[in-house]
């Protein structure tokens, strides 16, 4: 979608949107809308719309009305929730432009609309190839007038964010016969092409030469090689160590040997929504030039049942030596992001790790679909991803870490074993990947599994991918690196 500023309201028909604070309908609105918005109970709360026709300057213009409820710390999402409240009424209206009024909106308040309006607008369509007129897409041109001093600069930032965010559905959305862990990279590679992020890509070879064993272990199974792609942004002072985010990238996950039920087992080429999350958050970072050093590693691979996967009971060794034995195969993530976690301490020594990864079903139960779970070894970089969160409106809710759990996955034959008991499922998992972090670098594990994929639209998007860990990677990044 095309964003554009004017310093004048065009003279097409276009609709025209103003946004509208709760109660307060701006002065010299005409009386047939005062009176139509009066009549339809609309008050200016957040995401409620009121449409209606008045006659400007010799031209009947449509006049949208969008809430954006109170000032105060729910602004910008009240805001974001207005420009998707636009998007989602006129996407697949008919309508080609719409022109957006920001009279009295401040410079970041525009950016905040416009940010919901471009989200909400992002759609998956490359495999419909029998869409009905009214199911394309119509509106592809955004009119800003009327904007603030500084608005368009604070849009032109928000927009590496939106790219991000956007590139996380695609990659998250994409079939997995079309992203494996092979053209992950490659799509990666086109990408960050120009950006001065510095890529770095591991074959199975050189894996195996570092000793990853948990990770090849995994995709043993699969026709489709394993790899690590790191990705370096060096927008911080030069020599400093970067901050790491981690991401898990099982690009279809069937289960392995312990092979998943058939029903809904298709949505499980969302299972590298974590690495899809770190790609767009470098990436992100990378259009927006941040003033940060940052390093994204993510393992991909395929966790495949042929005649060479690994089998239940088998004992694989990780890269730092320590043996695992393997009670479920489906229990693959953990033992994918091991060896990724030792490999960027080992090769980068991170400040600190956030690791990203839909790990578990327990953390459904246990949360839904609307946060994400924290584990951390570190209560001072567990308050500020909590508070990035809310920030950023991917909210996390902190679970414990603590020895009687780690008790759960110890192995009679190995240092440890890949799975516990039923119960405390996502926290033993945590408990797993705690063991691997080295000399008390502060560590947090982000359990996402109920936030990478929706079966319905919300504010700022549609069904299916939600790009989710994103704006939290970069709002930390903005508050904690950047300042």
């Amino acid at each position: 979608m095309q964003i554009e500023f004017s310093p004048t309201t065009p003279t097409s028909t276009a609709p025209v949107a103003t946004i509208v604070a709760q109660d307060q309908l701006p002065q010299g609105l005409e009386p047939v809308l005062v009176e139509g918005a009066r009549a339809a109970r609309f008050t200016g709360k957040a995401g409620q719309l009121f449409e209606g026709f008045v006659e400007r300057e010799g031209v009947v213009r449509r006049v949208v009305l969008a809430g954006a409820g109170t000032a105060g710390t729910e602004r910008p999402a009240a805001l974001e929730r207005a420009g998707g409240g636009l998007t989602a009424r006129f996407l697949t209206g008919g309508t080609e432009q719409l022109v957006l009024d920001a009279t009295g909106l401040q410079a970041g308040e525009v950016a905040h609309v416009l940010t919901g309006l471009t989200l909400r607008a992002w759609r998956h369509d490359v495999y419909r190839t029998r869409l009905k007129d009214e199911q394309k897409v119509s509106l592809k041109h955004v009119i800003v007038t009327n904007a603030a001093q500084g608005a368009e600069a604070a849009w032109t930032e928000a927009a590496a964010l939106v790219e991000g965010v956007n590139f996380t559905r695609e990659l998250v959305a994409e079939p997995a016969n079309v992203i494996y862990p092979e053209t992950f990279v490659e799509r990666c590679r086109a990408r960050f092409e120009g950006t001065g992020a510095e890529l770095v890509v591991l074959d199975e070879a050189e894996m195996a030469a570092l000793g990853m064993g948990a990770l090849l272990g995994v995709s043993q199974g699969s026709r489709r090689e394993a790899r690590l792609l790191a990705i370096r942004w060096n927008g911080g002072a030069d020599g400093a160590a970067p901050m790491a985010f981690v991401g898990k990238g099982v690009t279809f996950d069937t289960g392995g040997i312990s092979i998943k039920p058939a029903a809904g087992m298709e949505d499980m080429k969302w299972d590298m929504g974590g690495a899809g999350a770190v790609a767009g958050a470098m990436l992100a970072l990378a259009k927006r030039r941040a003033k940060a050093n940052v390093i994204g590693v993510v393992g991909l691979v395929e966790n495949m049942p042929d005649g060479n996967a690994q089998r239940p009971g088998d004992v694989v060794t990780s890269m730092n030596g320590q043996t695992i034995e393997v009670i479920n195969t489906d229990a693959e993530g953990r033992l994918v992001l091991c060896d990724v976690l030792t490999w960027v301490q080992r090769e980068h020594k991170p400040t600190a790790i956030v690791d990203l990864a839909t790990l578990t079903g327990a953390m459904i139960i246990a949360l839904g679909h609307e946060h994400g779970g924290v584990f951390s070894n570190n209560d001072g970089l567990a308050a500020a991803l909590l508070q990035s969160g809310l920030d950023s409106g991917d909210k996390l809710w902190r679970f414990p870490l603590a020895p009687a759990y780690d008790k759960l996955i110890d192995s009679p034959i190995a240092d440890i074993r890949n799975v516990g008991p039923r119960g405390a499922g996502s926290i033993t998992a945590a408990q797993f990947l705690q063991r691997f972090i080295e000399n008390d670098t502060p560590w947090a594990h982000l359990d996402i599994a109920g936030m990478v994929w929706s079966d319905k639209a919300g504010a700022t998007w549609d069904k299916g991918a939600t790009g989710f860990g994103v704006r939290l990677l970069d709002q930390y990044v903005r508050t904690q690196l950047e300042g």
